[in-house]
């Protein structure tokens, strides 16, 4: 099941954070407000499923200290900054450090809109390849050295008479890995071994 998105806003002044809550709840989007990044970092949310709509110039933590921040941790929010006093400098900075989106204030209600809908699109994509790539990894890790050394030669092309060759046993041996290989990696083919593979970039 897919964990729920929310649109994080976060903004030092509360009109714009009531505006735009209710401009994203009229469309069907779930909006959580913070008036501080401190707020935001405190709550946890860094984790979680959606996007961040982000002022750029706060009191205290701004959103380039709160961009850099979340990079650290290693968050995988897409981030969409809101400014009234952006400069294009300032707008490159925060795309090349990994920002969705920059719009300036008083923001276009259908432009952000837009900005959120591809965002959490973008983070429920991410999400899903990160959990299948976990997954891929933790049936990998249950292998037994030998059937490590069977899943390389397999993927290699080899047949089983090869791969007894190379490792010095008989092909009976080697079939008997290459089931256990073929159950824990969840497949039925080497061609279906190979493409989960790929997805892990092994």
């Amino acid at each position: 099941m897919t964990e729920a998105s929310n649109v994080f806003l976060v903004d030092d002044q509360p009109a714009v954070l009531k505006a735009m809550s209710r401009l994203l709840q009229s469309a069907g989007i779930n909006a959580v407000t913070f008036e501080s990044a401190q707020a935001f970092l405190e709550s946890g949310s860094a984790s979680k499923a959606g996007c961040l709509v982000l002022d750029l110039a706060m009191p205290g933590m701004g959103g380039m200290a709160l961009q850099r921040k979340l990079i650290e941790m290693g968050s995988d929010l897409p981030i969409i900054f809101l400014t009234g006093h952006g400069s294009i400098d300032t707008g490159v900075l925060a795309m090349k450090l990994g920002a969705q989106d920059f719009l300036t204030k008083p923001v276009d209600a259908d432009k952000l809109l837009t900005a959120v809908q591809t965002a959490c699109e973008n983070n429920r994509r991410a999400r899903l390849a990160r959990t299948e790539k976990q997954t891929i990894q933790t049936r990998l890790d249950s292998l037994t050295p030998r059937e490590l050394e069977v899943l390389h030669l397999l993927v290699e092309g080899k047949l089983n008479k090869q791969v007894a060759a190379e490792l010095g046993t008989v092909e009976k041996t080697i079939k008997v890995h290459r089931a256990k290989v073929m159950n824990k990696m969840d497949v039925t083919s080497v061609a279906a071994l190979i493409h989960l593979l790929e997805k892990l970039k092994v």
